[in-house]
């Protein structure tokens, strides 16, 4: 047995302990034979024979403690027709080596492959695909744009076109006289039917060689492979019938008695109809990738620089990080900054979803993409290439609708086998014909099991689920909201309760100083200013709050030290030899201060929703401050509709109980989990769920990380921290909080989109092929015809695609964002 080798990059490791650790995890996987853990360069080399994979040898790090580093890579597929091929583009990707999770997607033509950094390159999965007859190429998001779908169009209204011009002389020829009485007669009396067949052969024959020819040259090798997908439907139907008219113009001595008919016809009709399905697959999908085409094509190519004083129009790829750049009224901003000088409003709409411009001065932030009013402003360039917003964004998009949603994995199932199960159907068709039909038991035969070939590729199967998670995420980046991770859009369909976290969440996230009680003989400028002496060390908004109070007002901020801060409690540092202890109840009652003397002014602020902390010093109780974070003003309004979608609406927040019942009460929310730590929010979402129930979450905080990451879809304020959206499911452009509503309103529609499409699809083909093998010919009712089963068939897949693209026109269900 050949021993497999596996190079892995494993995270996690600090010491030679780890190391040993991490080798023992590995040597106790049954089959691993050889393991080398390699601290400094932080990787593992692994040999192993069966039953080993790599998929039980990286289970085993993960177990341990020690996951292998997975990346992730995008590739371009083509040569992808229906549902088989992205099954079986799937299956080859899955078994390359060192390959963990693949999402293949047939609408945009690409397939999201992760795998193990170190094991293998981007270059080698792609190369998995090119194998299996699919070729790969790694997609490149900053190369230039080049507009494939409107190539294909292109080759393939070109190829419409001549199919349709040789179809056209063999259609009129031979059904004519179905439909005009005397064609066949006067065809009879001037060139005979004997040249009408040699004459439709030589125009069929160039109808599948020539635009029919891609049938052939990718459907007959996969064939031959024991892989066959539509195309090889196709020209099996369209050979036998082809050839069997060949047959009977030729040499019809071949034939049976009474058997002798053409059927070129139906052969140059098929190819013409599925040539013009595929056209209008391909325009329809063109439409699926606008959202993104829109994004790419906001960023502008040059861009005016300033150098020795003077402003320099220079191509975007010359920017770098530093340079200085200068915006003109109505220009389009090349990339992300810093505006050092002048001020505007700046249209930002294309991130937030938001319609009002911004005001945009001195030091704020502004974004490659967004549109410049009538203003001028120079900044300085802090992201440029792939690390902009808007290339994040694109990147957030692509990956969302490359995604694979739970309910895909059924369809792809059934459509890895669909195709070799019709071809087992058509087979058993043709002899169902030859022993029980009528005379001519051949001919009917032949159209029987030809109809049955055409009607049953799984075209919509494979289009039903993707086009409508493209267009759904799409949308919804228009209103402002990104799907970080596409099966998120089908479990936000199935969450029942909303969790809040409060603060910048539901508040503004600038909290302020709004009540002072001090006990009898202190000075408010000594107490206060001692706090914000403490708080001036600490990154926290609500102290920023104090310090910010104490400036405003003039009071002394000394120089504290040995300072410590304990999250979800508070600070304690020394002040001028005096040590000052600022937090919550939780931490006096800790250290054993009584804090009964301020129990009316704790309850008199509570009950209107300001946070109560205690100051005290050197071990006794000195005052109660109340700090008060604003409720935005779209919270009310946002928590209102959500109710009336139906979801129950809770509170997660660190304030105590009383504080935190009383902003629930202003904004009617259904439960309230007060007093969490930071390390608490997860358990408290677990409590949520106890009953079964779906969970998301909403925050914004480096602290809402754990929780975002354990709901069951995390939504992430994207005016929040980097932390919380790497570890969220959905991204909200704007601060504000409506998009939550838009967020489900998308979900809600996109996946009753999906099962539309599929029920339509199962639908069809379940309906039509029994008709297509004659079913409805034993009761008396017609047998299909091929060209008929060609036309029923790209209209299954034309109106799938046209059922999602309704999904453009989804209107958001809150102001927050608008298209």
């Amino acid at each position: 047995m050949t021993q497999s080798s596996l190079t892995l990059q494993i995270s996690k490791l600090s010491c030679g302990s780890c190391v040993a650790r991490a080798e023992n995890a590995l040597r106790a996987v049954e089959g691993v034979n050889e393991v080398v853990v390699n601290l400094a360069s932080e990787s593992a080399v692994v040999g192993f024979d069966s039953p080993a994979t790599p998929a039980r040898v990286t289970e085993a790090l993960a177990a341990a403690g020690y996951p292998a580093i997975a990346e992730q890579v995008t590739l371009d597929i083509s040569g992808m027709t229906c549902g088989s091929c992205a099954a079986r583009v799937e299956k080859a990707l899955s078994a390359a080596p060192a390959v963990t999770d693949v999402s293949v997607n047939l609408a945009s033509e690409t397939a999201l492959v992760k795998f193990l950094a170190g094991a293998t390159t981007p270059q080698a999965v792609a190369k998995a695909s090119t194998d299996a007859g699919y070729p790969a190429h790694v997609h490149d998001l900053s190369a230039p744009k080049v507009d494939h779908k409107a190539a294909e169009m292109a080759a393939l209204r070109r190829h419409l076109m001549i199919a349709a011009v040789l179809t056209a002389p063999v259609f009129v020829v031979e059904m004519g006289g179905h439909f005009i009485p005397g064609v066949h007669e006067f065809i009879n009396r001037t060139i005979g039917m004997q040249t009408s067949w040699v004459l439709q052969f030589v125009l069929v024959t160039l109808v599948l060689i020539w635009p029919g020819r891609f049938f052939f040259t990718q459907g007959l090798p996969a064939l031959f492979k024991g892989a066959p997908d539509m195309n090889a439907l196709v020209a099996i139907g369209t050979g036998a019938a082809w050839a069997f008219s060949t047959v009977a113009t030729f040499f019809p001595a071949v034939l049976p008695a009474g058997t002798r008919a053409v059927y070129f016809e139906a052969a140059a009709v098929i190819i013409t109809l599925i040539l013009l399905g595929r056209f209008l697959e391909a325009r329809a999908k063109g439409k699926t990738g606008a959202a993104i085409r829109r994004l790419v094509g906001l960023q502008p190519k040059t861009a005016f620089q300033m150098q020795d004083g003077a402003a320099v129009e220079v191509p975007i790829a010359d920017i770098v990080v530093g340079d200085i750049l200068r915006v003109r009224p109505g220009e389009r901003i090349a990339v992300d900054g810093v505006v050092i000088e002048g001020s505007s409003f700046v249209d930002e709409s294309m991130i937030t979803g938001e319609p009002i411009p911004v005001e945009k001065g001195s030091n704020d932030r502004v974004t490659g993409g967004t549109v410049n009013g009538t203003g001028v402003f120079t900044f300085r360039v802090t992201q440029v290439g792939a690390d902009t917003m808007l290339a994040h964004v694109i990147r957030m998009v692509e990956d969302a609708q490359g995604a694979k949603l739970p309910i895909q994995d059924l369809v792809n199932r059934v459509t890895l086998w669909f195709v070799p199960v019709v071809l087992v159907l058509a087979v058993l068709t043709v002899i169902g014909w030859l022993i029980f039909g009528p005379d001519p038991a051949l001919s009917f035969a032949l159209v029987a099991g030809v109809s049955v070939l055409i009607v049953a590729c799984p075209c919509a199967m494979g289009l039903a689920t993707p086009t409508s998670i493209m267009v759904g995420t799409g949308r919804a980046a228009e209103l402002g909201v990104l799907f970080r991770k596409g099966d998120a859009l089908q479990a936000l369909r199935s969450a029942q309760i909303v969790a809040f976290d409060k603060t910048g969440t539901l508040t503004r996230g600038r909290p302020e100083v709004t009540s002072v009680f001090l006990n009898a003989g202190f000075d408010e400028a000594e107490v206060m200013g001692g706090v914000a002496s403490v708080e001036a060390l600490s990154e926290h908004p609500i102290a920023e709050a104090i310090v910010r109070m104490a400036q405003e007002k003039g009071y002394r901020i000394a120089a504290a030290s040995d300072f410590r801060a304990e999250a979800g409690f508070g600070v304690t540092a020394m002040v001028d030899g005096q040590t000052v202890m600022v937090g919550a109840d939780r931490m006096m009652e800790r250290a054993g201060i009584a804090i009964e003397a301020f129990a009316d002014q704790f309850a008199q602020i509570a009950a209107q929703g300001q946070t109560p902390f205690y100051a005290a010093i050197d071990g006794a109780l000195v005052g109660l401050i109340g700090i008060s974070d604003p409720i935005k003003p779209e919270t009310p309004a946002a928590i209102k509709k959500l109710q009336e979608m139906g979801l129950k609406v809770a509170l997660i927040t660190g304030d105590n109980t009383k504080t935190a019942n009383a902003i629930a009460a202003e904004l009617g929310i259904d439960t309230v989990i007060a007093e969490v730590l930071p390390d608490g929010k997860v358990a408290a979402l677990r409590d949520l769920a106890k009953d079964g129930a779906k969970i998301a979450f909403v925050g914004d905080g480096i602290n809402d990380a754990p929780a975002l990451a354990a709901a069951d879809v995390g939504i992430a304020i994207g005016t929040g921290t980097d932390v919380a959206i790497e570890s969220a499911d959905v991204v909200l452009m704007s601060g504000d909080i409506n998009g939550v509503s838009n967020a489900f309103e998308i979900s809600r529609h996109t996946m009753r989109n999906i099962r539309e499409n599929l029920f339509w699809a199962f639908a069809y083909n379940s309906a039509l092929i029994p008709v297509a093998a004659g079913g409805l010919y034993i009761f008396g009712g017609p047998l299909l015809s091929p060209m008929l089963a060609a036309g029923a068939m790209a209209l299954s897949s034309v109106f799938v695609l046209s059922n999602a693209l309704r999904l453009r026109r989804v209107a958001p269900v809150a102001k927050g964002a608008v298209s």
